[in-house]
């Protein structure tokens, strides 16, 4: 662990999870649906979600997903996972985990989303 003494002069103000998709567009347009996040931008190529409240800067390094599980490419926290669940079950994905209450003390499920990323959605 760094201290805040020995961090170097640059400060992180973001890390953004990038997930491989054949239709940016799509996918991102998936993740607003369900997450409730705005598109401001879509270039083609890549399209960008975000919400309005403040960002946290946050980077996980793992082996695994927690309690055995294939590491999910991201983890999205919200505040109501049983209305999660439910607009991702419309939307016609499947959860491939969970939920479950973790021995750690979140309550979370995976789901695969539409180009076949395994996402962890965690209620915090």
């Amino acid at each position: 662990m760094t201290s805040s003494a020995t961090r170097p002069p640059v400060a992180v103000t973001r890390i953004v999870a990038n997930l491989r998709a054949p239709d940016p567009g799509a996918l991102a347009a998936f993740y607003a649906r369900v997450f409730g996040l705005d598109l401001p931008l879509d270039m083609g190529w890549i399209a960008f979600l975000e919400s309005g409240g403040t960002q946290k800067v946050e980077l996980h390094a793992a082996a695994e997903g927690g309690s055995g599980t294939e590491l999910p490419a991201i983890s999205v926290g919200v505040t109501d996972l049983a209305a999660a669940e439910t607009a991702l079950r419309a939307e016609g994905c499947e959860i491939v985990h969970g939920p479950v209450d973790e021995p750690w003390g979140l309550r979370r499920f995976f789901f695969r989303d539409p180009a076949g990323n395994l996402i962890n959605v965690v209620d915090h």
